[in-house]
């Protein structure tokens, strides 16, 4: 299994999540510091919009021996959003998940990268009362459970960021001279989350310049604007009749969706560790996706698959939020998740306006409402007179029930005393 916080002499080579941020940046030097061994540097891209080549200068120059830059957004996109899109997957009814989605994917290349390299360690740079952490080493487990892992937040005394920025000072890794941003910030291509600052201690409606991709919906244009959205088997494939692939899609929705104002979520979540906490989430082309992908599926899917399945998505979003991403009932419930996402496929036209989204129009090859049914002028396949057969057979245990109500209850039997 593997093991936390062994120290120097025991690792001879670690790779570590690296994001070129201050708390990954000090890593890589406490790590030689600390436990002696090589530290090789793997960087991500699932849509952060970095500087890869500053980041991955400043990695070899803080003392990483290689630096792995993996372009990760069409995998993350394919290999995770989407089926998270196909499930239905939303936390507590709000998050749409894209820091969580993210973790799997990144912890996944970073094992690749470790067995590849020969290293005997995994390094990252979540604190020790976050939901990474556990996203992080859960992944590790299932992909490489005989490797160390490291968690210099639950090892080193650095408590605080005034205290981090002495350790990078001393160890001549770059610092920004002041914070002008006070907030916490993950970006996938999925979205943007905020978390710190005010939002620590004030539970009403974020500061507008705590958001960063969309605009404002008092802002926003004051004419609606229309998007058509197609899918193929559940799976978004272009936008106002043009095929895109993947990332394209993402950015183009993403672009539409944020001049509109669209895609902000102000909430307070559940953490995994246990505690709430108060974030802000900006998800554009997610909002507008989860909107259009519902819809379809309101459309093609039979009752009581439709119902079923909101209860795999209420499991399937709990699963991807606590880092249970490599695990047997993920990947069962993708199986059934898949089936029914054979005949989710047509287009969904939206109308944006001023932050809110409003379903236009919906239409499939696979639609299951007909109106000859569903119309008040009923056509020949519907008998109104069959209804009150299966009336009476759902009503039977009700009546029944009633009646016992109404009929008064015997006296219970007196037993005689004997003399």
């Amino acid at each position: 299994m593997a093991k936390s916080g062994t120290k120097a002499g025991k690792v001879q080579r670690a790779v570590l999540a690296y994001s070129g941020g201050l708390d990954t940046s000090i890593i890589i030097p406490w790590l030689r510091e600390n436990y002696g061994c090589e530290v090789v540097a793997m960087v991500g891209d699932v849509g952060h919009g970095d500087d890869y080549e500053a980041v991955r200068k400043k990695a070899l120059a803080t003392g990483a021996s290689q630096v792995y830059v993996e372009d990760l957004r069409e995998e993350f996109i394919t290999g995770y959003l989407w089926k998270a899109l196909q499930a239905g997957a939303v936390y507590e009814g709000k998050y749409l998940l894209g820091t969580s989605l993210a973790r799997p994917a990144l912890a996944r290349r970073q094992v690749q990268v470790a067995l590849a390299s020969g290293a005997d360690a995994l390094a990252h740079g979540c604190t020790g009362k976050g939901n990474d952490q556990v996203r992080f080493e859960l992944a590790y487990k299932a992909l490489a459970p005989n490797l160390t892992v490291i968690a210099p937040w639950r090892e080193w005394k650095i408590k605080s960021r005034e205290d981090a920025m002495k350790y990078a000072r001393r160890h001549s890794v770059p610092v920004p001279a002041t914070r002008k941003d006070p907030f916490s910030r993950d970006q996938t291509i999925w979205h943007l989350s905020h978390e710190g600052g005010v939002l620590e201690t004030v539970l009403g409606e974020p500061p507008e310049d705590a958001w960063k991709l969309t605009v404002s919906p008092r802002r926003a244009p004051d004419e609606e604007t229309e998007v058509t959205i197609s899918f193929e088997a559940g799976v978004p494939a272009g936008v106002d009749g043009k095929k895109l692939g993947p990332i394209q899609l993402l950015e183009t929705l993403n672009r539409i969706a944020a001049e509109n104002g669209v895609g902000r979520t102000d909430l307070v979540e559940n953490r995994f560790v246990g505690m709430k906490s108060h974030g802000a989430y900006e998800t554009p082309a997610g909002t507008l996706l989860h909107a259009a992908h519902h819809e379809l599926e309101a459309l093609t899917l039979d009752r009581d698959t439709f119902h079923y399945k909101q209860t795999v998505a209420l499991r399937y979003a709990e699963l991807v939020y606590f880092g249970q991403w490599f695990t047997p009932l993920r990947e069962a419930l993708d199986s059934f998740v898949e089936t029914t996402q054979r005949n989710v496929s047509g287009t969904v036209r939206l109308g944006l306006y001023k932050g809110n989204v409003r379903v236009l129009d919906r239409a499939s090859p696979y639609s299951l409402y007909d109106t000859s049914i569903g119309g008040f002028t009923m056509g020949a396949d519907y008998d109104q007179k069959d209804a009150e057969g299966f009336i009476n057979i759902l009503g039977l245990p009700i009546r029944l029930a009633a009646a016992r109500k109404s009929t008064p209850r015997p006296r219970p039997y007196a037993r005689r005393k004997p003399r």
